[in-house]
């Protein structure tokens, strides 16, 4: 079981969320897909590692184990680290190699681990050092703003910065719409229309992939 201990927006243009937890006692879940790269401080058996965790095309299994300790900074999309390309890090957990001090080596310097209390700042000093940058291009599509670019340059910005095609995060948006109105009581054929799905089995399909559970699985969890 895994205990979330803070979980808090962050003032950082960069940043969607900080969260902090630890894990009761070791366990699995289906996970759902995942379309932010997280920066993950994991403190277990006595050592702690900052790994980078991509983005997760589709869902699938989490494990973990017991007593651990653990930091997730969510990135909004669209920010990446030039020296590592999203691309690079989707459906991986990449650890960077550890400094002394409780500390990580990251371009060639040693950082200090960050905390709950001071993970903006830190994200503030990779950015200062152009170790972050954002394309704001992403964030404008996803708003629906079309921009005069070429579908191949298009194509090119989004996996360059979110390792994940336009259309693949349009259709993971849409399966986690579906999923909040099937869990406020909506009814699945009417999810199926509101949300522009061929018809039931599109729903069922697109569901399975991201989110790892059928309509009928979410409306029997729903409170």
């Amino acid at each position: 079981m895994i205990d979330i201990l803070h979980e808090r927006s962050s003032d950082s243009p960069l940043v969607e969320s900080v969260s902090s937890g630890r894990t009761l006692s070791a366990g699995s879940t289906i996970r759902p897909a995942e379309t932010n790269w997280h920066m993950v401080v994991v403190s277990h058996s006595g050592r702690t590692r900052m790994l980078l965790v991509g983005p997760m095309a589709a869902s699938g299994l989490a494990a973990w184990g017991a007593g651990g300790e653990i930091l997730w900074i969510k990135f909004k999309l669209g920010v990446f680290m030039p020296q590592w390309p999203v691309r690079s890090l989707l459906d991986a957990e990449t650890a960077l190699p550890d400094a002394p001090f409780r500390s990580f080596r990251l371009s060639g310097s040693a950082w200090e681990l960050p905390t709950l209390e001071n993970a903006d700042t830190f994200v503030d000093q990779l950015m200062r050092q152009e170790l972050l940058v954002r394309d704001p291009l992403i964030d404008d599509v996803l708003r629906g703003h079309a921009p005069d670019l070429s579908p191949r340059t298009l194509r090119h910005r989004f996996l360059r910065a979110t390792g994940l095609s336009h259309g693949h995060i349009v259709q993971f948006n849409r399966a986690k719409a579906a999923e909040r109105l099937l869990l406020q009581g909506v009814p699945i054929l009417d999810t199926v229309y509101q949300l522009g799905y061929f018809d039931q089995p599109h729903l069922t399909r697109s569901l399975r992939q991201f989110i790892g559970r059928t309509p009928g699985q979410i409306v029997q969890s729903s409170p």
